[in-house]
Order: structure tokens, then sequence, then C-alpha cells
């Protein structure tokens, strides 16, 4: 039987600043690059996992208080920091993986604002190193 999750308490970090509060979307893709292993003989195509290429795409309102979401992202464009990701708060568990991006490049801070509406900011971290923990704090 298929099985979702509601994500209702998801706990998002960039550069150590916990910006749960100010986000509204987050997506972790996880990405090898796809290397033929395939062999004289062989009677179907082999792969083996290349090169990571991960990112993780982060939609947030955008605010502009100290600490908040313009303070903490407007000092990393251009620079490499370490993002993570928590379905829900508390601590980590195979059902509640703390997914983490280290070393992810953030090239653009792109702030859209338009009238009546509240300004959001969507930013993706690219590269870095991908890992998962399950174990509990």
């Amino acid at each position: 039987m298929a099985t979702s999750t509601y994500l209702s308490t998801p706990v998002v970090t960039v550069n150590s600043i916990d910006l749960t509060d100010q986000c509204t979307g987050a997506t972790v893709n996880i990405n090898y690059d796809q290397l033929s292993a395939t062999s004289f003989g062989d009677a179907s195509y082999k792969y083996v996992a290349g090169l990571g290429s991960h990112s993780i795409q982060l939609d947030f309102y955008a605010s502009f208080a100290a600490s908040e979401t313009w303070a903490t992202l407007s000092t990393l464009v251009g620079t490499s920091t370490t993002i993570t990701v928590q379905p829900v708060a508390g601590s980590e568990s195979a059902t509640n993986p703390k997914m983490t991006l280290t070393g992810s490049f953030l090239a653009a801070l792109p702030v859209v604002n338009a009238l009546g509406a509240l300004g959001t900011i969507s930013v993706t971290f690219n590269g870095g190193v991908y890992t998962t923990d399950v174990t509990p704090a």
C-alpha cells in the first residue's frame, strides 16, 4: 500500500541558520552521472554511478529582517555553504532523514516583488557532497 508524508513541520537550515519559518518549499535533487560499465559479451547495458550533481531548491518569503532570508542569503551569493532539509522536526531516523548538501554553490539571488503579493525568493544551491543522516542526534 502506498503511503505519503504530510510535511507540516519540516526543518530547513542554510549556513547553520534555521530559515524554516520563512521557507515554503524545498526540493532535494539527488543525481549521479550514468557511466556505462558494459563490456564485450554483455547482453544488456550495465551502468555505474559517476560524479554526483546534486541540488537543493528552496522557496522563501522575502523577509528583510535581521538574521532572516535576505540577510542570510545575500552574503552567500558566489560562495559555497551547507544546506540541510529534514521532513519533520526532531531526531533523525529512517523515517525522518536529514538530507545535507555540504559545499553547495549559490550562483544567483532572485527576489520577486509584485503589487499586492508577498515578496518571494527562490534559490538553487548546486553541487556539493550529499549525505543522509538517519542516526538520532
